[in-house]
């Protein structure tokens, strides 16, 4: 088993990523591959990965989906009561991973991070389907519970007890924006030789751009 999972790769040949064609800003960069992932069809393009590592440096990675991006940075919603938000509240800082593999690209943000304002979080719930505004009010995010019956037995009780009435968003609820301090574009090359630029946050709040190697 272990040899079959050590032959398993991929060669990389789809696009190339050189300096003079680049962005000299990042967040212009990422909406010019963001446009190009969505014109490729690819599944859910907006799921990236966030880690995140609690105040004793214990880290922690989950696939979640970005819902608006500026430049500003990249923003998401969950439960602030979750595991991601207690580890966000002892230390506020995250990294992002975007993997396009229809497009050999992975994009890599990492920046401090804040809460929304209450106005977006509230704006952004309000906007979400009924069954998922539920959810987030019958589902005690990341604790421990005794079975899915009992999630469903809950989900089940809320939606009664909510019929015909406005659902408003739990205080505990609402979104959190990344505001980068280093973007890394990231392509796939031949040979594992991959072409990787690098866009790191200056004092004066300019961007420097600076090719690693792979």
């Amino acid at each position: 088993m272990k040899g079959k999972i050590a032959n398993i790769r991929k060669n990389y040949s789809r696009k190339k990523l050189l300096e003079k064609k680049a962005a000299a800003d990042p967040f212009a960069q990422f909406a010019k591959w963001w446009k190009q992932a969505l014109q490729s069809d690819i599944d859910e393009v907006n799921a990236m990965t966030l880690a995140t590592a609690s105040a004793d440096g214990m880290p922690s990675a989950r696939v979640i989906l970005l819902k608006d991006f500026s430049d500003k940075g990249f923003t998401f919603f969950t439960n602030y009561e979750s595991y991601k938000g207690q580890q966000l509240a002892e230390n506020p800082r995250a990294c992002l991973v975007f993997f396009w593999k229809e497009l050999e690209r992975q994009v890599r943000i990492t920046g401090l991070v804040e809460k929304t304002s209450e106005e977006a979080s509230s704006g952004y719930f309000n906007s979400r389907p009924v069954e998922s505004r539920i959810g987030a009010l019958a589902s005690p995010q990341s604790r421990v519970i005794e079975s899915r019956e009992w999630l469903d037995e809950n989900f089940s009780h809320k939606e009664k007890e909510l019929e015909g009435q406005t659902i408003e968003r739990p205080v505990y609820w609402g979104g959190y924006i990344v505001k980068p301090v280093i973007i890394e574009f990231w392509q796939g090359r031949p040979g594992r030789l991959h072409d990787r630029l690098q866009y790191s946050l200056q004092e004066d709040g300019s961007w420097k751009m600076e090719r690693l190697a792979p």
